[in-house]
């Protein structure tokens, strides 16, 4: 992963994990569920803007560098992997 990148979803992921931990207080206090529920919808969407941004990145480095390299192995080999990954995430 870039540097840049990497510092930008390291960034994300703690506001994440606070966003987790404010979840399980109201939890905790008993809030209104949909409260709880709309949080841990905003929570998913900030999850997939990190999976979204760290799959950018390996598109423009990993996948552009088997590219790049003209290796034929290492391009399907990297591929597969975002074909296996994306229908993962699709689920």
């Amino acid at each position: 992963m870039q540097d840049e990148t990497k510092k930008a979803v390291s960034k994300r992921l703690s506001r994440i994990e606070g966003q987790v931990r404010g979840l399980s207080r109201m939890v905790d206090e008993d809030r209104y569920c949909i409260d709880v529920v709309t949080q841990i919808s905003a929570v998913r969407a900030a999850l997939r803007r990190a999976e979204d941004e760290i799959l950018r990145d390996h598109m423009e480095h990993c996948l552009e560098g088997a590219i790049k390299s003209g290796d034929k192995a290492d391009q399907r080999r990297k591929i597969a992997e975002l074909i296996d990954v994306l229908a993962r995430t699709s689920r």
